[in-house]
Parts: C-alpha cells; sequence; structure tokens
C-alpha cells in the first residue's frame, strides 16, 4: 500500500492553492465580524445549544447584528431552536446566503442541508482510522461553513460547539480570529469535574475564556415563582473563581424553556418577562461588557489544574 509519502506531486488537485484560497476567503468573511464568540461545555446534556440560542437572540433583540453558527456538525439543532428548521439557504457565485432567523438572526447549521430529520452526516473515509478522519472532516466543514458563508456585517457571531473537551482548542486552530470562548456547565459536581478541563484545554494562546455560564441552576415553583434549588449552590461561583474567569451568571430550570426551543420560539422573545429571560439578557449585558472593554483575565493565568 502507498502511502502519501510515496505520491509524487499532488495528482492534479491543487490541495496547497485550495488552501490558500480558503484561508483567503475566511479571512475576507471575518474582516467584517467585530467579534466571534464559541461556546462551549465539555459534556453533553448541559444545554449549551439553547443556552448558545438564546444567548445570540438576546444580542440580537438587543440591537446588534448577530451571526448563529451550529458548529456541531453531527449532532445539529440550533436550526430547530430557532424555527428556520426546513428553510434551505440560498447557494450564490459568491457563497451561501444564511436563513433569517428570530429578532434577524443569521444561522447556519448542517441540519439545513439535510434531506429529512432522520438524515445521519455520514462520513467516507478510511475504516481503520475513522475517528481521526472524522474529527478532522468535522473541523473542516466548520472552516468552510464559516469561509463560504455570507455574513456580512455582524456585531456578533455565535459558534455552538459540540461537546467535547478538545473542541476549542481545534476550532482556535482554523481560525484566524475568535475573540473568546463562554462555557456552560450544570451546577452538578459531574458536570463541573468535565467543564474545567475543557476550561484548561482552552488556555491556548489568542484564546479569552470570557466566563462561566450555570444553567439549570435551580427549578421555579409553579405556585410562588420562587428559585427553589436542584443542586448545592455556590458550586459553579467556586469554580469560576478557582479558574481565574467571570462569572456570567445563572439560568434557572422551566419547563416552558425546554417547551419553547421545542417549539423553535427562544424563549428570550417568546417570554421576555420572565425569569429565564432576564437571566439570558443580563448575561448578554455582560459579554457585551467584557468585549467592549477587555476586562476578562489574559489566557495565561490560573492555568493550574483545579478539582
Amino acid at each position: 500500500m502507498k502511502t502519501y509519502r510515496d505520491i509524487a506531486g499532488d495528482g492534479g488537485s491543487d490541495i496547497a492553492g485550495q488552501v490558500v484560497e480558503q484561508t483567503r476567503r475566511l479571512s475576507v468573511r471575518l474582516s467584517s465580524i467585530q467579534h466571534a464568540v464559541a461556546v462551549m461545555s465539555g459534556k453533553g446534556g448541559v444545554g449549551k445549544s439553547a443556552v448558545s440560542v438564546n444567548l445570540a437572540v438576546a444580542l440580537a433583540a438587543a440591537g446588534c447584528r448577530v451571526g448563529l453558527l451550529d458548529a456541531d456538525i453531527n449532532g445539529p439543532s440550533v436550526a430547530k431552536m430557532t424555527g428556520v428548521h426546513g428553510q434551505r439557504p440560498t447557494i450564490l457565485p459568491e457563497g451561501v446566503v444564511p436563513v433569517s432567523g428570530p429578532a434577524g438572526l443569521k444561522v447556519m447549521s448542517m441540519d439545513l442541508f439535510l434531506a429529512s430529520d432522520d438524515s445521519p452526516v455520514e462520513w467516507q473515509g478510511p475504516s481503520s482510522e475513522a475517528y481521526v478522519w472524522r474529527q478532522t472532516m468535522e473541523m473542516t466543514a466548520v472552516r468552510e461553513f464559516l469561509s463560504d458563508t455570507l455574513w456580512g456585517d455582524l456585531d456578533y457571531l455565535v459558534l455552538d460547539l459540540p461537546p467535547g473537551t478538545d473542541r476549542l482548542p481545534n476550532l482556535s486552530g482554523l481560525l484566524p480570529k475568535l475573540d473568546g470562548c463562554v462555557a456552560v456547565t450544570l451546577p452538578s459536581e459531574i458536570s463541573q469535574f468535565v467543564v474545567q478541563k475543557s476550561i484548561q484545554a482552552a488556555r491556548t494562546p489568542g484564546v479569552r475564556l470570557l466566563g462561566l455560564i450555570e444553567n439549570m441552576s435551580g427549578y421555579l415553583c409553579p405556585g410562588c415563582q420562587g428559585l427553589q434549588p436542584l443542586f448545592p449552590s455556590g458550586r459553579v461561583e467556586a469554580l469560576a473563581a478557582r479558574q481565574g474567569i467571570p462569572y456570567l451568571g445563572r439560568i434557572p430550570f422551566d419547563p416552558r424553556f425546554s417547551e419553547a426551543m421545542d417549539r423553535g420560539c427562544p424563549v428570550v422573545l417568546g417570554k421576555p418577562d420572565s425569569p429565564v429571560s432576564a437571566a439570558f439578557i443580563s448575561i448578554a449585558a455582560s459579554l457585551r461588557n467584557i468585549l467592549a472593554h477587555r476586562t476578562s483575565p489574559p489566557p495565561s493565568s490560573h492555568r493550574g489544574v483545579s478539582s
């Protein structure tokens, strides 16, 4: 069997030229975006995508120009959560026009290109190296979404990353511009045990840790509307302090929040007076302030692993 070292030239594919051209397009696309922010979790099931969607909508509702990229190629859910599921992006010679979502949000997701709801994303490659191949293809697909999408002028581009402690470092290696990342966790000890690994992995040159969001911090009592604990309180704030990053706020659990996402109606717009919406609006304001004044600590600080 021949390896790539045994092959002379590139077979006429001009791989180097393609990479250079894609890098140029990527730089052009991102030049009109003021801030690119990734949302990560490390562990699945913490509501990261729902947080990404409502955070992006809260920014858009505040008058900002916002794009939302579903970077979870294999498990896309942003299109359904934003109510654009079933739409198709317009493909032009110069690029792909993202679909228009709530509050003028520009949305791009792999789900918008799949034939049906149960269609999986299938990768073709060497079976003996399937894991490495899929990881490479996933990041390549994200890079193509970024370089081929006609985002236009944006104040914020929010990237909803798939679960995994290595996702942010992989993304930062592809992007010439990433203003920072936000981590999402539950108050549970297990969730924090995993997310702190993602936080440590994100401490790479050029990446700013913008803060930590606590999701499902408690549940709203249907009768009194008071917030009752689901987990011991104070854990996430303590984790943020140990890691030396801002604690952006807590989002209470409310069954109506989940129902709103299932319907494709972000709770920030559907129930703007709810405690959940108030939490997202406050977190979005804090994030805007951090990005505007660059008040978060540098990524080189607090590198020690905390438990």
